[in-house]
């Protein structure tokens, strides 16, 4: 397939785009370069550097590229960000994503894999959280994603687009070519490795007195190398499913006290933090089944322990000490 592949200069984008050239599709990978980096594409992509938001340009791009399925990732994902400034997430993650869809339909483009996030079912009343839990956003990120969600259903039905939803919640780890390298950094492995590296005195754990056995949050890690298997498979099997969502998780959450331990075994050292406030928006729990996308994608996980996950980030992070700056 020709594959147009956006955000593919973003974190899990890149990794998307390694796997689907590794298996000899073709790929237009568009990013803005807002928090990509132009030398996380790669080298066998053709790059593109539109902003979603752009309709006419997107138009004129799917006119002028054959283009067989879209792989959709660019989005705003900052928690607290959308608490302070919702907009800005309704804009890119709703607004932008229409005219995605809109220049698909016009250009005869009829399916597309979609990253959405666990976010979308809030504080969960029962775990593990399954396709069918309540979905009740706490936060505007988790409420944009739900929202375009919602829009694929009806651009399925108006227009018989073919689509994929994959919900998931923090993705980890590296591969050889791809790793986590943001500006600023926010997420909490990225911080504990520039922490161990002394380029911040403590790590600040956001909230150590929620409804869990530690007091920190607990979430479902995913290694990246994984996340990019579930869009591939998605992609392969898009004509025939007749499941459109699917979790992606291990089962088995961390707290980010775990997280912390694991990452000074990792590392090796001390790794000092400091407790703080809760940041706002942030649920306890969210841990997910992924007992859907095993039995009609036949994913399953490479990496399944934190250990792993983690190990595969620090050795991408010491042969990359200045991120994609170097």
């Amino acid at each position: 397939m020709q594959v147009l592949v956006t955000g593919a200069a973003g974190y899990i984008g890149s990794v998307v785009a390694e796997q689907l050239v590794e298996q000899g599709h073709t790929v237009i990978a568009l990013d803005n370069l807002k928090a990509g980096h132009r030398a996380a594409v790669h080298p066998a992509a053709e790059f593109v550097q539109v902003d979603l938001l752009d309709s006419a340009m997107l138009k004129m791009l799917v006119k002028m590229r054959p283009v067989d399925a879209v792989v959709h990732l660019a989005a705003e994902a900052l928690i607290d960000v959308s608490m302070r400034d919702p907009g800005l997430f309704f804009m890119a993650n709703v607004v932008a994503g229409l005219n995605l869809l809109q220049a698909m339909v016009e250009g005869g483009i009829k399916r597309i894999v979609f990253s959405s996030t666990a976010a979308v079912y809030g504080e969960p009343k029962t775990l593990p959280l399954t396709e069918e839990s309540d979905r009740a956003p706490v936060n505007p990120y988790g409420e944009s994603k739900l929202a375009f969600e919602r829009i694929l259903h009806w651009f399925h039905h108006a227009h018989g687009m073919h689509y994929v939803t994959l919900r998931y919640f923090n993705a980890c780890g590296a591969t050889e070519q791809h790793g986590e390298y943001h500006i600023p950094e926010t997420h909490i492995i990225p911080i504990l490795f520039e922490t161990a590296l002394g380029r911040r005195q403590t790590f600040q754990l956001y909230g150590t007195d929620y409804d869990t056995p530690d007091g920190t949050c607990i979430r479902d890690y995913v290694h990246v190398d994984d996340i990019a298997q579930a869009h591939v498979l998605a992609l392969a099997k898009i004509d025939s499913l007749e499941a459109r969502c699917f979790n992606m998780g291990n089962t088995r959450g961390y707290s980010n006290r775990e997280v912390i331990d694991v990452a000074r075994h990792v590392t090796g050292c001390t790794i000092p933090f400091v407790p703080t406030e809760r940041r706002p928006g942030d649920p306890a729990r969210l841990v997910a089944s992924s007992e859907r996308i095993r039995r009609e994608l036949g994913w399953k996980p490479r990496y399944p322990d934190l250990e792993t996950m983690i190990g595969t980030a620090w050795q991408w992070r010491m042969k990359h000490p200045g991120g994609y700056l170097n």
